[in-house]
């Protein structure tokens, strides 16, 4: 299967990025302008069984992305790491791991990587793989930028 990877920086303590993905404002703000998704159920936090709902629309179709909370650990000042995976939408399987770590030069290391399998593969990924790859990529570059931005945003607030 397929597996993405984004690091970046984050100029901020690694407790207060984690927090910040478990307010109720994060999640829309991680979705990119262009990808036409309704956030349906929002997650209550990010702890196991929490369960996320969103409707993409791809195209003239409308499609229904289930995701759950599977993992959960948070390390205080050192950050914590959460997991969901798809159990219905879009993908034959889907599990991505949020990952907030110190990075080594001061700050925030947040990490995203994801697993991920269309359906009728390998066919699929044959015809559409690198498509879907980009997609995946440049939603991530979005969804870091996002969290950097509101991060700081945060900081200048308190």
């Amino acid at each position: 299967m397929p597996t993405f990877r984004k690091l970046s920086r984050v100029d901020a303590p690694p407790s207060r990025v984690f927090a910040w993905h478990g307010l109720p404002e994060a999640l829309p703000t991680l979705i990119p302008p262009w990808e036409r998704v309704i956030v349906l159920k929002a997650p209550k936090d990010l702890r196991i069984g929490t369960e996320v709902v969103l409707l993409n629309r791809i195209g003239p179709f409308r499609m229904r992305w289930v995701a759950l909370h599977t993992e959960f650990a948070d390390s205080g000042d050192n950050g914590g790491r959460f997991t969901d995976i798809q159990t219905s939408g879009p993908f034959a399987k889907w599990i991505h791991q949020h990952i907030v770590r110190p990075h080594p030069d001061g700050g925030t290391e947040l990490e995203d990587v994801v697993t991920w399998e269309l359906p009728f593969a390998p066919v699929s990924h044959w015809l559409a793989g690198r498509l879907v790859e980009n997609r995946i990529s440049r939603m991530f570059d979005f969804r870091h930028m996002a969290t950097i931005k509101a991060i700081a945003a945060l900081g200048a607030a308190t």
